[in-house]
Parts: C-alpha cells; sequence; structure tokens
C-alpha cells in the first residue's frame, strides 16, 4: 500500500502539485471557523458571524463553476492566481475593517467567497498529464480525497494555534498569504503553465449538458446534505452526552473513517467500469449511514461515526473518476467545480434541516436525516443509471498503461512535456 502510493509521490510534480493545492485551499478549509471567531472577537453576534460565513458560502458555491470555465478557457495560471489574491484581498479587507461598516464586511466576504481559486478541479485536471497511467490517477484521486479529510481537520486546529499565539486578526491575514504562496507553487510549476483544455463546444450550459455529470451532481446533492445534518445532530447528540468535547469525537472518528477508507481504496486496482463501482460505493455509504440512529453511549457512538465514513473517500475518488469520464470535451476544470459547488450547496441545506428536525424530534431524528439523504443519494445514481453508460474508448486506448480517452479529450500539458517528463 505504501509503496503505491510513494510511487505516486515520487512521479515528478506530483508531490509538488498535491501539497501546493493543499496549502492553496487551506482558506476555503478554515474560512467557517476564521470568521465566526473573529467576528465574536469583535464584539459581533453568533447571527451575525452566521451571516457573514453564508455570504462567504454563496459566493464560493457561484463562484467555483464561473472560475473552473474561465480556467478551461484561457489555462490555469492567467485565472488561478488572480483569484487566489483577490480572494486573499477580501479576507484581508475583513480583518483590517471588522464588522463596522458592516456593508465593507458583507462586500469582503462575498468578493473572497467569490474569488476563491478552482485549485481542486485544477490539480484534478493536471493529473492525468501528469502521472500518465490509470493506475496511477485512480491513486491520485483517492489521495486527494484522503488529503482533504486530512486538510480539514488540521486546518481548524492551525486557526485555533494562531489565535491562541496572536489574534483573531492575525490568524486571518496569515491563513490566507499562506494560501497565496500555495496558489503560487501551484501555477508556477510546468504542468500548470503548460495545460491546455482540450477545444470546447460553445454552449451557455458548459459542463452542465452532460446527463451523465447531472445525475452524478444529483447524488452527491443528497451526499452533502448527510454530512452537514451530521455535524448539526453530532452537536445535539454532545448536548446531551456530557458536552464538552464529543461532538468533536464525533466529527473527527469521520474523518478519521474516510481517511482509512480512502487510502485502502486507492491502494489497488479496480476492475470494471467506475460507473458501476460508484453506485456501490454510495449504496454503501448510504448503508453507514443507517446505524447512527441508534444513538448508543459516547464510545459506540464514535464507533459508528467512523464506519459511515469508511466509504466517503472511495465514493468521492469514483466521483472524480466518473466526471472525467463524462464532462463534456473541454469542460474538466468546470466539471469538478461544480462538485464543490454541489457539495457545498448540500451541506448548507443539511444544516439548515437537521436544526429544525432535531428540536422537532431530538437527536435519533438529526441523525436520520443522513440516513434518508444517503439513501436519495443512492437513488439517484439507481434510477437514472441509464445516463452514466460508461462513454466509448477509442481504439488508441487500448495501449495498457496509457491516459484515458477521456483525460485526452478533456486537456493535457503541452506535448514537449509529456514526452520530456513522462514517468
Amino acid at each position: 500500500m505504501a509503496a503505491g502510493y510513494g510511487d505516486l509521490l515520487r512521479t515528478r510534480y506530483a508531490a509538488r502539485l498535491l501539497t501546493g493545492t493543499l496549502i492553496g485551499r487551506l482558506p476555503n478549509a478554515t474560512a467557517a471557523l476564521a470568521v465566526v471567531l473573529f467576528t465574536r472577537a469583535e464584539g459581533g453576534s453568533y447571527a451575525l458571524a452566521g451571516a457573514l460565513s453564508a455570504v462567504y458560502g454563496v459566493g464560493n458555491a457561484v463562484g467555483q463553476p464561473l472560475l473552473g470555465r474561465a480556467v478551461d478557457r484561457f489555462g490555469q495560471p492567467p485565472v488561478m492566481l488572480p483569484a487566489a489574491v483577490l480572494s486573499a484581498l477580501g479576507m484581508i479587507l475583513f480583518a483590517l475593517v471588522g464588522i463596522e461598516p458592516l456593508p465593507v464586511a458583507y462586500a469582503a466576504m462575498l468578493v473572497a467567497g467569490v474569488f476563491t481559486p478552482p485549485l481542486e478541479g485544477g490539480l484534478r485536471a493536471l493529473w492525468p498529464g501528469v502521472l500518465r497511467r490509470d493506475d496511477r490517477i485512480h491513486a491520485a484521486y483517492a489521495l486527494d480525497a484522503v488529503a482533504q479529510e486530512v486538510m480539514f481537520s488540521v486546518g481548524p486546529l492551525l486557526v485555533t494555534l494562531l489565535v491562541a499565539a496572536w489574534s483573531e486578526a492575525a490568524a486571518l491575514l496569515i491563513i490566507n498569504v499562506v494560501g497565496v504562496a500555495g496558489a503560487l507553487w501551484v501555477v508556477v510549476s510546468p504542468p500548470s503553465r503548460q495545460w491546455r483544455s482540450a477545444p470546447r463546444e460553445a454552449h451557455w450550459l458548459g459542463a452542465l449538458r452532460s446527463p451523465g455529470l447531472l445525475v452524478l451532481l444529483g447524488s452527491f446533492f443528497f451526499v452533502g446534505i448527510a454530512l452537514g445534518s451530521i455535524a448539526v445532530a453530532a452537536v445535539a447528540y454532545a448536548d446531551d452526552h456530557g458536552g464538552g468535547m464529543v461532538s468533536s469525537y464525533l466529527l473527527s472518528a469521520l474523518g478519521v473513517g474516510a481517511l482509512v477508507g480512502g487510502v485502502c481504496y486507492g491502494a489497488r486496482q479496480w476492475s470494471g467500469s467506475p460507473e458501476a463501482r460508484l453506485r456501490v460505493l454510495v449504496a454503501a455509504l448510504a448503508v453507514g449511514y443507517l446505524p447512527l440512529v441508534l444513538v448508543p453511549g459516547v464510545a459506540g457512538m464514535t464507533a459508528l461515526t467512523l464506519l459511515s465514513g469508511v466509504f466517503l473517500a472511495p465514493a468521492l475518488a469514483c466521483a472524480f473518476v466518473v466526471i472525467d469520464r463524462h464532462a463534456p470535451r473541454g469542460t474538466v476544470t468546470e466539471a469538478f467545480s461544480w462538485l464543490v459547488t454541489t457539495f457545498v450547496v448540500g451541506n448548507a441545506v443539511g444544516t439548515a434541516v437537521a436544526g429544525p428536525v432535531v428540536e422537532a424530534g431530538e437527536v435519533v431524528a438529526g441523525f436520520a436525516v443522513p440516513a434518508v439523504a444517503g439513501g436519495l443519494a443512492a437513488l439517484v445514481l439507481l434510477a437514472a443509471g441509464r445516463f452514466l453508460v460508461p462513454p466509448p474508448r477509442p481504439a488508441a486506448d487500448a495501449v495498457a498503461g496509457d491516459v484515458p480517452a477521456e483525460n485526452d479529450r478533456n486537456g493535457a500539458v503541452e506535448p514537449g512535456f509529456r514526452a520530456g517528463h513522462q514517468a
């Protein structure tokens, strides 16, 4: 297992691209907590902190697919770096001005959210040209999903440490400056500079004209709802079981489960079409949410949340492959960015739904929300399976070890780079 991931990371530029992308995405991973802490430190209410975070989230959801489409048209550096700088400037303005005047604070949050660079989608568009082999690409998608779990676990801890060492404003400033550095490290690399999307057909829907992509986004909207509702239900559970760090135990266990599942999934090669495999993984993910309604003691509940996360990273990794296969020609970055948006919106809906449900039906009802949402996610893939028929592969793609035809169809680095640095 370790040897496989080691082989992947030893491929030229692979470790740099993965690390730079994770660093570049730190501002996004920590924004919700950092904004709440800073707003409270400035004397603002939790309601104001939530409203500011919501503006950032809406901006992010709108900006990701638009910037992804721009990347597909103009390349990565001309879009990614200016976007990273503008997003950081929005957060820096917020840190310097504070919550008064309030319209400026809201405008700063909107700018920071809209211009969050689509580094996540950009990295997935680069993997095929850098790794050049199906097994490595699939492992990279799994490692990517695992790294997200680590980042979203470590990021809030980093915010807390910076606040303890300096202040809430310093945490905002440092994290966003570091985020620009991460984005810069990615976009000045040869794979990013030389990557070009395949020619695309002019169409106002862009990536969304693919029925297969719409089906996948519909399914993962419900996965996002499940994750958002689990966060709320975990807090309610903690209130009934001693409070303190209990909710952190549950959410950390969820992340650990996803990490273990992702590492194991990416360590082996899989036969058959990823479309069929995705149905199995999402169904398994849905089944994993069902035992949460048992709400046992803290130790048992921690174990159940860990198990419920095991299939999350594998499902995401498999979804990345399916997106690449079904995205219309020349829209791969936009397609990946739509998945980010779908998750953000689903997560917000899950949070909004779980709150009233918990108040009306207590903790058990709160954990029933992810169980229902997971079932709907699996149902979407099963009911609309005819739109996820594996796309045909050209004869040229039959050469063992070559990059999938879908990757060549959607984008690649320049021929000179591919010939000179093939692993």
